[in-house]
């Protein structure tokens, strides 16, 4: 062989080398049950359930009991069933690549120890980054989940009639995956719903109804928390111009699982009313019982379902207290959008004469789920 020749195939072994090792990896996989195979990427599993995601046919999800083998070539964390860590617990959280057969995990660490799970002994496995970033503080904007709805009605004919309603609720709970015990909660809600009627040799009707919260949750353990809140409320139906509440209490956590979470509420605080015309404004002292129920519903739990009970009754004054009711239900459409449907029922024993107690509006809207 000449010298130019043992050249050529050196920079040719060298070449076939670099590309063999600059290959892609393997693609994840889903052997089911059923003999049928899913190419694409394991995104995580959750309370028995896994995530997958197929180029061709999307993101789905599928109880490990129809699983037969599972291979995925990324680096994992495997959080047992039921935990919720504290994050120095999360230091001792096995990860590795994983492969699953027979319903048990072998997870294979960097320095190749390997350790098998039951996988009903699993409750979350999540991606070495997405443990990563969950375990660290964030900054004041990450982290932030809700939803942003918007509605409209317009009708001209021998009444023209214009109604505009729409709102914005943001939640944003540390840390901010489920598996790692809660720590804190804020929560911001506004709303609002204009209405105009007009016809030729009558008055005007108008609508006014805006509404404000939000809250601060410190938790001291996995189900009870201290709170602080403040709302703001302006309803021109029930001749009320401002009413302002501050006050605080604690929280408990009834029901929270992966697709529900029930909490009830009891603070003292401070309350301002101020009404239209000739109604008597007041400073007020009193509590706020509150209940809070919100569920995730159909087969692939899209579809949100949110119903809240608010009772205000006021301790100087028996008869200044006010009860609002109001329930909603939010279905995806496509991709971020959703459809949304809501009513909310508001009562306000002493409003100014002329005006009734009771305010029951129903909205319907487009809604952008916030991710």
């Amino acid at each position: 062989m000449t010298r130019n020749s043992w050249l050529l195939w050196t920079a040719l072994l060298v070449t076939s080398s670099l590309a063999f090792s600059q290959a892609k990896p393997e693609p994840d996989s889903i052997l089911f049950t059923n003999g049928e195979k899913v190419i694409g990427k394991f995104i995580r599993a959750v309370n028995g359930n896994v995530v997958f995601h197929s180029e061709t046919i999307g993101d789905i999800t599928v109880p490990w009991a129809k699983i037969k083998e599972l291979k995925a070539a990324g680096t994992y964390a495997v959080v047992g069933k039921g935990n919720d860590l504290t994050k120095a617990q999360a230091d001792q959280v096995p990860k590795g690549t994983l492969a699953m057969a027979d319903q048990k995990i072998e997870l294979t660490a960097k320095a190749g120890e390997k350790k098998t799970i039951p996988v009903a002994e699993t409750g979350h496995i999540v991606d070495e980054s997405t443990f990563g970033n969950a375990v660290r503080k964030p900054s004041f904007l990450e982290l932030w989940n809700g939803t942003a709805t918007g509605g409209a009605s317009l009708v001209q004919a021998t009444q023209a009639s214009r109604t505009f309603n729409g709102g914005i609720s943001l939640v944003r709970s540390l840390p901010g995956e489920s598996f790692l015990e809660r720590q804190s909660r804020t929560i911001v809600n506004i709303s609002g719903a204009f209405g105009n009627t007009r016809q030729p040799g009558s008055p005007s009707v108008k609508t006014e109804i805006y509404h404000a919260d939000f809250e601060q949750d410190k938790y001291f353990s996995a189900r009870f928390f201290a709170f602080g809140q403040a709302a703001f409320d302006h309803n021109y139906s029930q001749g009320l111009d401002l009413q302002q509440t501050y006050g605080g209490g604690i929280g408990w956590t009834v029901t929270k699982s992966a697709i529900a979470e029930l909490n009830v509420k009891a603070s003292a605080g401070f309350k301002e009313q101020q009404f239209l015309g000739n109604g008597q404004s007041q400073n007020l002292f009193g509590s706020i019982f509150n209940q809070t129920y919100a569920r995730k519903l159909g087969k692939s739990h899209g579809i949100l379902f949110q119903q809240q009970i608010t009772l205000s009754p006021a301790w100087n004054n028996l008869s200044a207290y006010s009860l609002t009711a109001s329930a909603g239900v939010t279905a995806p459409l496509y991709k971020r959008l959703s459809f949304s449907f809501g009513s909310t029922d508001g009562f306000v024993n002493n409003p100014p004469t002329g005006f009734k107690k009771n305010s029951f509006q129903v909205t319907t809207g487009i809604t952008y789920v916030l991710k």
